[in-house]
């Protein structure tokens, strides 16, 4: 359907039932922010003139009228028990500090709905239960970028994409890390009903219909605040205050008095990242701040953040955040 006819005064063809498979100590925003979405999406539908709802939204658990408690105590009631719903268009698995304990029975039901439903796809860890029911299996998936190793190295036959905010191999989307389960959704109303609607939606939510670039840009200051205390806590602050100079390994080893061997293996363990991705992280976050605040040049900008070049910076920023520093710039 396109966004004229979503946004037309003939009602729609059917509506599609979006169904949230939730179990014990799954994140309460991974079930509630994707289906907020579709709901919004019928809102401003019936604003439009729509007469029925685009979409259905179910809560799913083990038995209808399940009481849900999720990882942060809220309890949700289940609309329907796995396999209630024999008509579903989109099945969703949320993520949480439980996903790898998710039940079995979900596991199986997942697996077996899959073939039957348009697509299935999973917020944040969730993907760690969709790989359990091997459906990730020789596909591109992403997860919360923290959880990212660890799903790689579990499940050596997905191809990770840590930066990826959701991605859609085939009927198969995964999402990152907790709020990106809204963005995932935001694309899916847009594939259903085009931009338009998809953009309406985003817009009372106070969010981009595509957020620009990749999970790591939220990940950079966040590593350092999480290392606080750790071996190479000074030396990450150092780098956060000195990112405009030269910085080689020899100097950021010999600041965090190591041997160079030593300084980059700790730090590959304790960041996740090698030191010169960690600092082009650093410079692409402080170039992205004068992007966004002031009127300088590009060739200021990459000085300023300590890039060779002005082309340098341009291929750097454009690889991480996959937009042009001057698109950033007239969005921001």
């Amino acid at each position: 359907m396109n966004s004229c006819a979503s946004h037309s005064s003939s009602e729609a063809p059917f509506s599609k039932l979006v169904v949230m498979a939730a179990y014990d100590k799954a994140e309460v925003l991974d079930i509630t922010g994707p289906l907020d979405v579709f709901a919004l999406a019928n809102a401003v539908h019936r604003e439009h003139g729509g007469l029925a709802p685009l979409y259905r939204v179910e809560i799913a658990a083990k038995g209808r009228d399940n009481i849900i408690v999720t990882s942060s105590g809220m309890r949700l009631i289940a609309d329907s028990g796995w396999g209630g719903s024999t008509d579903i268009d989109t099945l969703l698995v949320p993520g949480g500090p439980a996903a790898d304990d998710a039940p079995a029975e979900l596991v199986e039901y997942l697996r077996l709905a899959a073939p039957h439903v348009r697509r299935i796809g999973s917020v944040c860890t969730g993907a760690f239960v969709l790989a359990r029911a091997a459906l990730l299996d020789g596909r591109r998936a992403t997860t919360h970028w923290r959880e990212a190793e660890r799903l790689r190295q579990r499940y050596p036959q997905i191809q990770v994409d840590e930066d990826a905010i959701y991605t859609k191999d085939g009927s198969v989307y995964t999402s990152a890390g907790i709020s990106a389960g809204i963005d995932l959704a935001l694309a899916m109303v847009e594939e259903d009903h085009g931009r338009k609607l998809a953009l309406e939606v985003a817009r009372l939510m106070v969010l981009y219909a595509k957020r620009p670039g990749g999970q790591s840009q939220f990940s950079t200051s966040l590593i350092s605040q999480f290392r606080e205390g750790g071996p190479l806590s000074p030396t990450l602050q150092w780098i956060q205050e000195n990112y405009r100079e030269r910085l080689d390994n020899e100097a950021l080893a010999a600041h965090a008095a190591m041997s160079l061997r030593n300084f980059s293996r700790v730090f590959k363990r304790e960041v996740g990242v090698t030191p010169a991705q960690f600092i082009e992280r650093v410079r692409l976050d402080a170039a992205a701040k004068l992007l966004e605040d002031t009127n300088l040049s590009m060739e200021s900008i990459a000085r300023e953040c300590g890039f060779q070049s002005g082309e340098h910076f341009r291929l750097c920023f454009t690889r991480r955040f996959s937009i042009s520093p001057r698109d950033y710039r007239h969005r921001f």
